[in-house]
């Protein structure tokens, strides 16, 4: 547990607030992310999105179906193109920026609150946060999770008590936050608190309705 301040008023029963990252905690844009990458490849995006997403390869390595060393093997394969890991990651680092208000209201409720990621992704990402998005660190230090160290993803309900269990805190003692709806509902069959989010003043108003208030 972090420190208390008096800038944020205590809730006596949210011990956590669990956040999503991509369009969350950052702005995420995927079509960015694909274009690198069909550069790289040497065709087009819409090539690469129908090869790693629609395909569902994406969702494998999100699930942990693929460790670390076959997913990034098989992004390759799938895209035509001997991708190494430094150019992966420099692909997703291209495709985020840090939502630098919604970080202060985590580092706010941090002083009162234990605060934690759980995000859809590979392993990758969770290795290699602080080049993706420096910011996050000092925040979250090492509670930041990608669902597929968990072998599942959001919204399997196990995701969550996975991530929970890690933590060691109880479901109703969380509030989760997403900007999926299907995310949200996934967290509530888990037992957490949950806000769908859509905008930094939104979740203002859900986090003083649980008795949190950032300054």
């Amino acid at each position: 547990m972090f420190g208390r301040s008096e800038s944020v008023a205590v809730s006596e029963d949210i011990k956590l607030v669990l956040f999503d990252m991509d369009n969350v905690l950052c702005d995420y844009d995927r079509a960015k992310r694909v274009a690198c990458l069909a550069e790289l490849a040497g065709t087009t995006s819409a090539f690469v999105h129908a090869a790693i997403w629609e395909s569902g390869f994406e969702a494998l390595g999100d699930s942990g179906a693929l460790d670390a060393a076959d997913y990034l093997r098989g992004f390759g394969e799938r895209i035509g193109y001997p991708l190494s890991l430094g150019e992966w990651v420099e692909a997703r680092r291209r495709s985020m920026q840090a939502d630098l208000a919604m970080l202060e209201i985590a580092r706010r409720l941090g002083e009162t609150v234990d605060v934690a990621v759980l995000t859809n992704n590979t392993t990758l990402v969770a290795d290699h946060i602080d080049t993706l998005v420096p910011d996050l660190r000092p925040l979250f230090g090492a509670r930041i999770y990608a669902s597929a160290r968990f072998k599942t993803a959001k919204p399997d309900p196990d995701c969550y008590r996975r991530c929970l269990s890690e933590l060691q805190v109880a479901p109703e003692n969380v509030l989760f936050v997403d900007d999926l709806a299907a995310n949200v509902a996934g967290a509530r069959e888990a037992g957490l608190l949950a806000h769908h989010h859509t905008s930094v003043e939104a979740f203002r108003q859900a986090l003083s309705a649980h008795g949190l208030r950032p300054g």
